[in-house]
């Protein structure tokens, strides 16, 4: 690490005592009292510029930075490794003063890890299905037992128990050990699907093959645990299994087709074509219904989308057609008892939907096109997020304004083809802890089963996992992490639920009404140490914008606090608003942390989508802006003491405000952004897909090119400008490249004027930074003691 050391430098001051006559008197020497001087702060590298034109439409520009993106040019490649190991050496020189606090802020955030030796059981039929870490190693197994065998036995605390000391008898099946496939990927171990068969004797998973940049499918036998002799396929991106777990489609997508085959497990014939989509624009998504019987097709392009059906008890029958739209919509299909019920927000009647709606035909339909019909009757003020189904029940999480809820509804539903309001089909509210910010469905493998599992997530309440048994209304807490005590509470089987389930047994449904739970301690809200409040901000042109506050009630002080803004605005995406541990720190230290819900995000309709995506990316923007300025004029953040922190896309939000408003932001944390928007999509580097020219624009559109170049961070840095001190994280392994950040930090510095106490520092995190969580923990450190720094400074 450098450390730059000054040398003090003693001056000798000589007083020479000159008389009238000339005479020179003995020359006294002193030492005036010595104060060190400071050390000179680090100079910033500079990047070397080769300066290349281009030429699109009518609009000529000049990158001097465009080298940095030349992955074929091995000298400037070479010329990248020495640059980015400048940037290191700056950055450690700039952040030196702060390591005892990094130190500090790493053993805090250390300390609140979650030590959970295993994921939460999964019940499907019966088994339970697990992945635990074993001691010193870095990736998981997943593991599975019999349900029958240990229901009172299961304990997170010590998973290798997979020993019952009481009969002498293992009741603990590993299944695949993760250690052992990262030796088979040069490694490095990261898993994109896992499906197991619905007859429990093969797990179907893919594998990335780090050095031919791949998905690699591999099927299991998980009775003798040896690799099936095939289906083995590269670049693999869906999966479904059919025929009861003896046979399995798998989706094949290169640069031109999207090839779907049928490999029977086996058997030593070659896999059967069933489907080859020659438009490279066109994607094939594979899903099964919750029963097994059905395979759906989702195939979808910028200009429609459709859902085919495959029989699964016999894939070799064809594909039907059962639904279309125009454009690129929303779609899932299920079934159930004798319906096809369709989940979606494509046009009603060619009106654009903002929502989504929920849909049902019956299987023996014989009209052509199948005819759907309405479950629910619209209402604007009821919203349906998503949905989930079992044998017994229909479940909804909903959302009215900013409440979110989660109702079941007993099925089969009444037969007939009219539209119902909700209320007709009583249903049943399931209880909930204040402030919820998402609700998210878990795996619910099991059509059969009564019990659905849900992460419900909250800015004041560590994520809980809930069991919520639909049949009697008991609910269990299976996991959540207990802040207060620094430990994590996991709830899984009598034994260990009992305490809970004494208290919730009694806890009843309640039709249309909030259920509050005996106890709200139950659920390990902080809302008694942090609060959480709810602003709604208007923007430039008059839209509301939701802002969310959470703060300390001890620690916060008005109109003194320093606060952190974080953004997204992308993809129709819901900002993630959920506790982290990681921001108590900050919290505790008297911190203000912000989310503004800005348009082209999620949680407004599709119509808050589209007003902040392509041409309209201004409006997220310029909202993020408003929330900025609302923060500082309502003195909730001090003026001057307000921070950025934007993620992916998120980043493109936060250095487009900060090149709007400089002076607003004191700091700012962009972590892997997307800064480069002109060049991404001109001339991308990585793939993209059709969802991100829909998102950011189609360069080709003249219209929708100029609003690129309007929007691009990178093209938009103010020329002498103080910006504030920005920390830019980024590594090789991300969707935008790490020469994204590099440029635009190396331009920023080129641009804008130079203030050592507002560096503009590049941060290259590991590529295993994502997995293992005490690296998490050092960078997140790191960006908490930068954020300290620059508003002590």
């Amino acid at each position: 690490m450098f450390r730059h050391l000054a040398t003090t430098i003693r001056h000798r001051s000589t007083t020479i005592l000159r008389h009238h006559n000339n005479h020179y008197h003995r020359s006294t020497r002193y030492k005036h009292p010595q104060t060190p001087n400071p050390p000179s702060p680090p100079k910033p590298p500079k990047a070397p510029q080769k300066p290349q034109t281009f030429t699109f439409h009518d609009v000529t520009w000049e990158d001097p930075y465009s080298w940095m993106s030349s992955l074929q040019d091995k000298v400037a490649m070479r010329h990248m490794d020495m640059y980015m190991e400048q940037e290191e050496k700056y950055t450690e020189a700039v952040m030196s003063d702060t390591e005892r606090l990094q130190t500090k802020l790493q053993s805090e955030m250390a300390s609140r890890l979650n030590f959970d030796l295993s994921t939460p059981p999964v019940r499907w039929g019966p088994w339970l299905y697990y992945r635990r870490v074993e001691e010193g190693k870095q990736y998981p197994v997943l593991c599975r037992r019999l349900a029958s065998l240990n229901e009172e036995f299961i304990s997170h605390k010590s998973p290798s128990s997979g020993f019952d000391f009481t009969s002498g008898k293992k009741i603990e099946q590993k299944l695949l050990d993760y250690n052992q496939e990262a030796e088979r990927f040069g490694g490095y171990a990261y898993e994109e699907l896992s499906e197991i068969s619905p007859d429990h004797k093969f797990l179907a998973y893919t594998m990335y093959d780090k050095d031919n940049d791949y998905f690699k499918l591999s099927v299991r036998n998980l009775n003798s645990g040896s690799l099936c002799s095939k289906p083995h396929a590269n670049c693999v991106s869906n999966l479904a299994w059919v025929k009861d777990g003896q046979a399995l489609l798998y989706v094949i997508t290169n640069e031109n087709k999207r090839p779907i085959y049928c490999s029977m497990i086996g058997s030593t014939d070659e896999d059967v074509l069933l489907l080859e989509e020659q438009d490279e624009n066109v994607y094939v998504n594979l899903r099964h219904t919750k029963d097994f019987h059905f395979v759906t097709v989702n195939t979808f392009s910028p200009t429609f989308s459709k859902v085919f059906l495959i029989n699964a008890a016999d894939p070799f029958s064809g594909m039907t057609l059962a639904w279309k739209s125009e454009g690129i919509v929303h779609c899932i299909l299920e079934h159930h008892q004798g319906y096809f019920y369709l989940f979606t927000d494509a046009a009603k009647n060619g009106q654009t939907i903002d929502h989504h709606y929920l849909l049902r035909s019956p299987v023996d339909s014989s009209s052509n096109p199948r005819i759907w019909e309405n479950v629910f009757i619209d209402d604007e003020n009821l919203v349906i997020e998503d949905v989930d189904f079992c044998k017994s029940h229909l479940v909804l999480i909903t959302r009215e304004g900013r409440n979110h809820r989660i109702c079941s509804i007993s099925l089969p539903l009444p037969d007939g083809k009219q539209a119902v309001h909700l209320r007709e089909l009583q249903p049943y509210f399931l209880p909930l802890p204040k402030h919820v910010c998402n609700i998210s469905p878990g795996p619910n493998y099991d059509y059969y089963s009564t019990t659905m599992r849900f992460t419900i997530s909250s800015p004041v309440m560590p994520d809980a996992v809930v069991d919520y048994d639909l049949s009697n209304g008991k609910w269990n807490i299976i996991q959540q992490q207990n802040m207060l005590h620094e430990r994590t509470r996991i709830l899984y089987g009598t034994a260990l639920s009992s305490a809970i389930a004494e208290k919730t047994t009694n806890v009843k449904f309640s039709s249309m009404n909030d259920v509050k739970s005996e106890d709200e301690n139950l659920w390990n809200d902080l809302s008694e140490f942090y609060a959480c409040e709810h602003h709604s901000v208007s923007s430039y042109d008059g839209a509301m914008v939701p802002l969310t506050v959470v703060y300390s009630r001890k620690n916060r002080k008005d109109n003194q606090s320093p606060g952190l803004l974080h953004g997204h605005g992308a993809y129709g995406e819901i900002l993630d608003k959920r506790w982290r541990s990681e921001l108590k720190s900050l919290l505790d230290r008297g911190w203000i942390i912000a989310y503004a819900d800005v348009r082209g995000g999620g949680g407004g309709g599709k119509k808050w989508h589209h007003d902040g995506r392509c041409t309209k990316k201004q409006n997220s923007i310029r909202d993020y802006i408003s929330c900025a300025k609302y923060l500082v004029e309502k003195e909730i953040v001090q003026e001057s003491k307000l921070a950025g922190w934007g993620y992916s896309v998120g980043g493109l939000l936060v250095a487009s405000a900060i090149n709007c408003c400089p002076d607003l932001f004191r700091a700012a944390v962009l972590k892997v952004p997307f800064l480069d928007a002109t060049n991404t999509l001109l001339y991308p580097i990585l793939p993209l897909t059709a969802a991100d020219y829909e998102e950011f624009g189609y360069p080709g559109d003249i219209d929708e090119f100029h609003a690129i170049r309007k929007f691009s961070p990178y093209d938009n840095i103010q020329k002498d400008a103080l910006y504030p001190a920005v920390l830019v994280s980024s590594s090789f392994n991300t969707r935008f490249g790490v020469w994204e950040a590099a440029k635009w930090v190396a331009r920023v510095r080129e641009q804008t004027i130079y203030d050592p106490k507002h560096p503009i520092l590049l941060n290259l995190m590991t590529d295993i930074v994502e997995e293992n969580r005490y690296l998490q923990c050092k960078e997140s450190a790191m960006e908490t003691a930068f954020l300290i720094k620059a508003m002590e400074s």
